[in-house]
Formats: C-alpha cells, structure tokens, sequence
C-alpha cells in the first residue's frame, strides 16, 4: 500500500529536506509557504479537505494553474513564480523516489519550464556609498561599536545575514591572518579573511562587551543580551543606511539591505582583481555560474 499524501508531505519536511538534503531552517520554511500555498489551491480548486488530496491529484495541468494563479491573482512576480515551482519539482523528485508510481508523473511536473524574466542586475553600493554607511555608528558606545562591528563584517565578508546572526566568538581567529569561519547553507563551513581594519573593529566591540560584563558565545547580541536575529540586522543596517543619505544624497529613498553588502562585496572582489573561484569560495556559493553573474554586471559598469 502507497503511502498517503500527509504522510509523503510530512517525511519530505521532517526527514528530507533537513536530515537528508542538510538545508537551512530558513530555507526549509520558503519551502512550506510553497507547499502550504499548492495544498491550499488544490483544497479549493477541487473542493476537498487537504486530507482528502492524493499525490496523484497533482497534475501538469494542475500545477500550471496554481502557477498562473500566483502571477494572475496574487500578484507574484515571475521570480516568485519560479522560486515557487522550483519547491514543487524538488517535491516531485523526492516523490519519485519514495513512490516508483509517480515516476511518470515527476517527469511531467520536472518539463515545466521557467518563466523568462528580465535581467536586472542586483542592487549595490559604490565604494563611496559604503564607506558613508560605515561611517555613522559611533564606536563610543556599545550599541554603536556593535552597529559598527556588524556593518564592517558585512562589508568584509559578503556573508549571508544568517550567517552573520549565527557567528560566534570562537569563529573568529584574530591571530595573522585573521579569519572568520562562516557557515553557509547545507551546514558548510567556509574562512574568509579578514581585514585589519575589521580585525580592530571587533576588538574594540568586544573590549566594550567585557567593560559591560557580559558573557555570551554569541557575537552579535541584541539589547537584550540575546543573539541578534537576522531581521534585527537588517533592521540597524536600514537604520544607518537611511542616516548615511543625509550626507550621501544617492543612497536616499533606497532599500538598503545585508544582501545589497554581499552583492556589493562580490563586485569589489572581482573589480579589484580576484578571480571567480576565489569570490565563489569568499562568497560560499555552490555554484560558479551564481558568481559568474557578478562578472557581466563589472564589464557593464566598466
């Protein structure tokens, strides 16, 4: 007897994608709103309870419509679309595997094509634009030094701002050459080096955190005293972007985000002469073609 749907659902959640595949929380939970969006859609679509839908419901057809309804009626944007179908043929994939059954229809799913969507380069700042950013916390302060520490390491680093919010102090290697050990996505760990004026920052930060008495493992802590999260960096990182455009007028009205210093620090990298596979592994992308991009924006700015 085949497994049922809610059973095949829960195993792709609980034991694949985590256990299996060793994807990140965060990237577990863009799954689920993925699924939670389809199972709602096929409740409604075919007037059952979500307990009642069979794998084999699951149509090409089916599937088309669901994809069309996100652009359609809930306004998504292509990329949205894709990133939504890209979760349901890595759905179909496991189901061919753990249902031989379904193999006919994982093929059929897996054909559906992306949409094409316009090429717009990701979003950075010139040099000028983050050095106005990294210039308005003021390191008299522990709020300030932190501030400070935070948007320094974005800056050096690239890192993805969970790992960023995950750093501890034990990642840090202050002795020639400094590094920094981040972990990225699939629990992959990676060093990145560190510059010397990042290296003081820090210093200073945790000089202050000792001052204070506070004993935490964690690098980055909110008011509290609790690992900051990554919604509470990109909050300070909006804070001192919005103030930085008083003095740097074309940073103003933008949506400055920790994912705007990576893509910036990419850029850095490959303008000031690294090659691609020292700014794939400096980024921690699993593949070079994602670094590759950063490649044709340089020759277009140039």
């Amino acid at each position: 007897m085949n497994p049922t749907f809610s059973s095949l659902v829960t195993r792709f959640f609980t034991s694949h994608l985590g256990h299996e595949r060793g994807l990140s929380a965060n990237t577990i939970a863009a799954y689920s709103d993925g699924m939670r969006l389809l199972i709602d859609y096929v409740c409604r679509r075919l007037d059952i309870a979500p307990e009642g839908i069979a794998a084999d419901m699951l149509t090409r057809d089916l599937v088309l419509d669901f994809l069309d309804h996100l652009e359609g009626e809930r306004g998504n944007s292509i990329s949205t679309r894709n990133l939504r179908l890209a979760t349901i043929k890595v759905f179909f994939h496991f189901l061919a595997r753990t249902v031989p059954e379904l193999m006919h229809l994982n093929e059929c799913i897996q054909a559906i094509r992306r949409k094409k969507t316009e090429h717009v380069p990701p979003p950075s700042l010139t040099l000028k634009e983050v050095h106005a950013i990294l210039a308005v916390p003021k390191p008299e302060d522990l709020l300030g030094a932190r501030d400070k520490a935070l948007l320094h390491m974005l800056n050096n680093t690239g890192a993805r701002v969970q790992e960023i919010a995950d750093l501890t102090i034990e990642d840090i290697r202050f002795e020639n050459p400094p590094m920094v050990s981040l972990t990225g996505k699939g629990r992959k760990t990676r060093l990145v080096p560190l510059w010397s004026e990042t290296v003081a920052i820090v210093k200073h930060y945790l000089r202050l955190r000792d001052e204070h008495g506070i004993d935490s493992d964690h690098l980055f802590l909110n008011i509290g005293g609790q690992p900051i999260t990554r919604f509470g960096i990109a909050r300070r990182v909006k804070i001192h972007a919005d103030a930085a455009a008083r003095s740097c007028p074309s940073l103003d009205g933008r949506r400055i985000t920790p994912h705007v210093f990576r893509h910036s620090t990419a850029l850095r990298l490959i303008e000031t002469g690294s090659d691609i596979v020292t700014v794939r592994d400096w980024l921690g992308h699993a593949d070079i073609r994602t670094t590759s991009q950063y490649l044709e924006i340089s020759v277009e700015r140039k």
